[in-house]
């Protein structure tokens, strides 16, 4: 593929797909390529403007007659976990996360397939090998990370040994915050709300880095499957008149 880009992007149209969020709905999506030295600056903007990236491409829905799909984005700086969300942060107190360079290896890729096997056995994404996976995770020309959560282990130091592999995310390292492209864990954590303390270690590592915050891609009304997303307040939503506070009224 061409690695070069154009002063001012190419945008293309996709043909209209099965939604895989609304039944009977059809999806289109504009899209870009994400190439070349000025990648993570038109990534930023895109993200800004209600975009997702997959691989080194930026989409977002471009449906005719449906507007379902709502970018959202956590204020870190205002926001306060729930009561419920800090009985997850203690739920997982034996959790530690470390931040790592965007290189996939094996261990990530059996989590990453016991959790679609569980979670998405009938997805798109149900049938992808470990090269697929690779280029999940390779195919970006932007400041994106892989941040690994393991069990603490007994131990530091040169030679000790890691803990079990229990959740990853993939991230990208935003200049207003960090946006979460995506993440799995072990599907037997599931009763310990891990998907919830992965979003609220995104907080916490926004906050520290002193930036405003948390991309969640998008929060899809009508779909229950989305519905986690409007838990963490405040949030923004992107609408026609540009990033606004989140009310609750789209879901009346």
């Amino acid at each position: 593929m061409n690695s070069q880009i154009s002063p001012s992007p190419q945008f293309y149209l996709t043909a209209p797909a099965a939604c895989p969020y609304l039944p009977g709905e059809y999806e289109r999506k504009v899209f870009t390529h994400l190439v070349g030295p000025r990648a993570a600056e038109m990534n930023d903007l895109l993200t800004q403007g209600g975009f997702r990236r997959s691989q080194n491409i930026a989409y977002r829905p471009a449906c005719e007659a449906c507007r379902a799909c709502v970018s959202v984005r956590i204020l870190v700086d205002q926001f306060e976990p729930s009561r419920t969300m800090r009985r997850v942060l203690n739920a997982n107190s034996d959790i530690t996360a470390e931040i790592y360079p965007a290189q996939p290896s094996t261990e990530q890729f059996s989590l990453f397939r016991t959790y679609l096997d569980s979670r998405h056995q009938r997805g798109g994404m149900s049938d992808m090998s470990a090269l697929d996976y690779a280029i999940m995770v390779e195919d970006t020309h932007v400041n994106t990370r892989i941040i690994e959560y393991r069990r603490r282990v007994e131990g530091s130091g040169i030679g000790a040994a890691k803990g079990e592999l229990v959740g990853v995310a993939l991230t990208d390292m935003m200049s207003d915050g960090l946006s979460m492209v995506y993440s799995f864990f072990n599907p037997e954590l599931e009763k310990r709300s891990f998907g919830t303390f992965m979003i609220l270690d995104h907080i916490n590592r926004t906050r520290t880095l002193g930036l405003p915050h948390v991309y969640l891609g998008y929060w899809v009304k009508g779909s229950a499957k989305m519905g986690y997303k409007t838990r963490y307040q405040p949030q923004e939503h992107l609408t026609a008149r540009g990033w606004e506070l989140y009310t609750g009224e789209d879901e009346a």
